[in-house]
């Protein structure tokens, strides 16, 4: 069995429960859930749903990166909306953020989601060997 290798780094919020950011075996790391906390006060940046987005987005890839990937790296998305008429914004900040071909993604409506975060993302990373 491939050792298992935490990621960490401040530059995401730090974990808000018994969980690590991120989790590497061997080339694939599987990325926690983030909501829209900002790292550095741990508060929710939720002036606007966009701003939910891409806080989010950011967070997720800045444990992208500690993790020695990219963006087009992302092999796959869950996406957590608790109004999924937030959906078409969400993809608009997609198209910025990442390029063809895309992740493969799952979008799905929630009740709630931690500390009143609209929106909330995580995923696979597969690294190159």
């Amino acid at each position: 069995m491939a050792a298992r290798k935490v990621i960490h780094t401040d530059n995401a919020p730090q974990a808000i429960g018994p969980y690590s950011q991120a989790v590497r075996v061997g080339s694939t790391v599987y990325l926690s859930g983030q909501i829209p906390l900002d790292p550095a006060t741990m508060t929710l940046d939720n002036a606007s749903i966009e701003h939910e987005i891409r806080r989010v987005f950011a967070n997720l890839l800045a444990v992208v990166d500690a993790a020695g990937g990219s963006a087009a790296q992302i092999a796959k998305l869950n996406l957590y909306l608790t109004d999924l008429g937030d959906f078409g914004t969400v993809n608009e900040i997609m198209a910025e953020i990442f390029d063809e071909p895309f992740p493969a993604r799952a979008a799905i409506g929630v009740a709630a989601l931690p500390k009143g975060a609209r929106f909330e993302a995580e995923g696979v990373l597969v690294l190159e060997d």
